[in-house]
């Protein structure tokens, strides 16, 4: 019996609370999401490699969900010798606009609770 309530055992990561999470991050995957809102400064130049440091990504995991972006009409890119410049498209920038809006949405009760406390 006492073997079975023995508490010194490490914890397992499965065991261990998450961390809480903004409601906007419970809905939205939090790098695919940057990406998107980093494309929208169409001012600057975006190629992969920027755009995985923007949103904290590895470029690996950016180069595929831009690949998907692509086949959706959600982003164009334009090669410059090995590199490509990503820009979104009419419907990737209206798509951003969107989920801009959603995200301050659901981001403001949070905010305004954490300036209140």
């Amino acid at each position: 019996m006492a073997e079975a309530e023995r508490s010194d055992k490490p914890i397992k990561a499965a065991d261990q609370q998450p961390e809480p999470e903004q409601d906007s991050e419970m809905l939205f995957k939090r790098k695919q999401l940057l990406i998107i809102l980093a494309l929208k400064d169409s001012a600057q130049g975006w190629y992969i490699s920027t755009l995985a440091k923007a949103a904290g990504a590895t470029y690996v995991h950016t180069c595929n969900f831009l690949k998907e972006c692509e086949k959706r009409g959600i982003t164009t890119s334009e090669k410059h010798g090995k590199i490509k410049l990503v820009k979104l498209t009419e419907k990737g920038m209206k798509l951003a606009d969107m989920l801009n809006g959603a995200y301050a949405a659901l981001n403001e009760p949070v905010q305004q609770a954490k300036k209140e406390a």
